[in-house]
């Protein structure tokens, strides 16, 4: 068989079994996406075994040490991929939620409800974890998940697909919810993107290529994630302990992830104070500092090009420069920011309302690191990512995300 029939007979099931799990109540997706914690948790030694192989493979290859740290699973790992499925379960179920509703001036009674997307399909790279959290976040959802992990990781995709799929059955639901798109190759995937009817809605999550290939090529409707060039900024007002422990944690808490900080503004009433402390501190944490002029006049600062002020470097880098003012950041964020997160500090009121209200960002942040725009932290459970595009979802994907709304209009024999 095919590829392309592989993956349209996968799609199908897909479709079948979200027919049924559209119909699931809270208390069986649940009893499901415990199952799967479990599950997950019991057969960790054979998803790591799997996940070893994949690294051992990645390494020989050459692939680069932040990609590695995506890819590489612990037990540590698992387990929170145990606790975020567990996390979905005790989050409230937004099918059948009432968005709005009301009473029609004549008697029609209109409410505007939750329903699963369908089918949704996640294409992403390196990291297994989303294999779980998108398949627990899908479900809860009332969604059929297919999943297309990069081939770097098809050995820990596949072990954890299986694991979950098994506990899915033995709660009571159609395994075929989730399942793994078939192919290592660039085929399959492509495939997926030209599945418009079979498929309701894709998801990229990645770097820039593949998102941008995913967007440019796909006849499916996609929700777009997007990259973290995450920006700090400290005003001139700003608390410089608090901005040296947040920098420190924006940069370098995980360097590997999309909420990382990937460029420092420093204002220059300020600067000649904090260059040095804000320059020994990410020095001793083994960053390296692309730095403009002023930076650069400091021992250890690698001048910085145009294009260091736009990379999401994911590694321990960091681009820097001192602006004039509060304007003059705003206005640098608005040219190189990927409208991920960006972060002010600052004891200035004023300062922070203006920073908020005019940095066009899923996530602006005051006086906090730029690692908490994640679902976790907002308290969402596990996410399907974070959308920097300006449609019904922006910033981290939770469950309400995952579901469209169709409008119920009762009558009582109306007609017009």
């Amino acid at each position: 068989m095919s590829v392309e029939a592989q993956v349209r007979s996968t799609a199908l099931r897909a479709r079948e079994a979200s027919l049924v799990l559209a119909l699931a109540t809270r208390a069986q997706k649940d009893a499901a996406l415990l199952a799967m914690a479990e599950a997950l948790t019991g057969h960790a030694e054979e998803i790591l075994a799997a996940n070893l192989e994949d690294v051992d493979r990645a390494e020989h290859h050459g692939t680069p040490v932040n990609i590695i740290d995506r890819l590489r699973l612990d037990a540590a790992r698992i387990e929170g991929m145990a606790q975020g499925l567990r996390d979905v379960a005790g989050l409230p179920d937004p099918v059948g939620e009432v968005v709005r509703g009301s009473t029609l001036a004549n008697g029609l009674e209109l409410r505007q409800v939750r329903v699963p997307f369908g089918v949704v399909g996640v294409i992403y790279e390196a990291r297994p974890n989303v294999t779980a959290d998108a398949a627990g976040i899908l479900l809860k959802a009332g969604n059929a998940a297919l999943l297309r992990g990069s081939s770097s990781a098809h050995g820990s995709n596949t072990a954890i697909i299986e694991v979950l799929r098994g506990a899915i059955e033995q709660a009571g639901l159609p395994r075929d919810v989730v399942q793994l798109v078939p192919g290592e190759g660039h085929e399959g995937a492509k495939v997926l993107m030209r599945s418009r009817g079979l498929v309701d809605v894709l998801i990229p999550r990645g770097g820039a290529g593949l998102i941008r290939s995913v967007v440019e090529e796909s006849t499916v409707p996609v929700i777009e994630t997007g990259v973290g060039n995450c920006h700090v900024f400290v005003d001139r007002s700003a608390d410089l302990e608090k901005a040296l422990a947040i920098i420190l944690n924006s940069k370098t808490h995980r360097t590997s992830v999309c909420n990382s900080a990937e460029s420092l503004l420093v204002h220059r009433e300020i600067a000649d104070h904090f260059l040095p402390v804000v320059i020994d501190a990410l020095s001793a944490a083994g960053v390296t500092i692309h730095g403009d002029e002023q930076f650069a006049e400091y021992d250890g600062v690698v001048p910085a090009t145009k294009e260091d002020f736009g990379l999401e470097y994911l590694s321990l880098d960091i681009s820097a420069a001192v602006v004039e003012d509060l304007d003059a950041a705003i206005a640098h964020i608005r040219t190189y920011s990927s409208q991920h997160t960006d972060a002010i500090v600052t004891e200035d009121l004023a300062a922070a309302r203006l920073f908020t209200a005019s940095v066009d960002s899923a996530a602006v942040l005051v006086n906090a690191s730029t690692r908490f725009t994640d679902g976790g932290e907002f308290g969402f459970g596990a996410e399907i990512g974070i959308s920097t595009q300006k449609l019904h979802a922006r910033g981290p994907m939770g469950l309400p995300e995952m579901t469209s709304t169709k409008y119920v209009v009762t009558g009582d024999g109306h007609v017009r």
